[in-house]
């Protein structure tokens, strides 16, 4: 099972993550954080994720850091 971890403090809300995920796991949350964005979060009811990283290669804030491959 692969999945990621979103910092929520660092993501500035851009969503380019959003148009990078091959399999559209990711998504705009409904929750903010301090800087009153709304962050992304990561859906992934069916484990699907294929651990592939190009969202957080995509990410100009590093707010995805953590890709696991399971």
């Amino acid at each position: 099972m692969s999945r990621i971890v979103i910092d929520s403090e660092k993501c500035k809300a851009c969503y380019l993550c959003i148009n990078e995920c091959p399999k559209k796991l990711i998504k705009i949350g409904n929750t903010a954080n301090s800087l009153g964005n709304r962050v992304v979060e990561f859906d992934d009811p069916n484990n699907e994720c294929l651990g592939c990283a190009m969202c957080a290669a995509r990410c100009p804030d590093l707010a995805i850091t953590e890709v696991y491959k399971g």
